[in-house]
């Protein structure tokens, strides 16, 4: 997979990965939707409509902001299949 991608290409991914492929969640982003009481399917809910609003490069991997009003994501594609949700939280 050739990243970075653009925004554009993230969110279109992220879709796409939602809808046939596997989202995985870090201890870090377990921890961060308990504390705010989010839970698998608000995520969905985020991964759907969501917009992707920037990526960055960070500890040897391309990291992607997915968000809407109210909820933000940071998650990194392993695949063209996967994607993994590294961190949560609730505005």
């Amino acid at each position: 997979m050739d990243e970075p991608l653009s925004n554009q290409e993230a969110q279109k991914r992220a879709r796409e990965v939602l809808k046939s492929g596997t989202v995985f969640f870090t201890p870090h982003a377990q921890r961060a939707m308990t504390d705010d009481g989010l839970t698998a399917v608000d995520i969905e809910n985020v991964l759907r409509p969501g917009w992707v609003e920037m990526s960055e490069y960070e500890n040897g991997e391309w990291r992607y902001r997915v968000r809407t009003n109210r909820i933000a994501l940071i998650v990194a594609f392993a695949s063209e299949t996967e994607l993994t949700v590294v961190t949560v939280w609730r505005f």
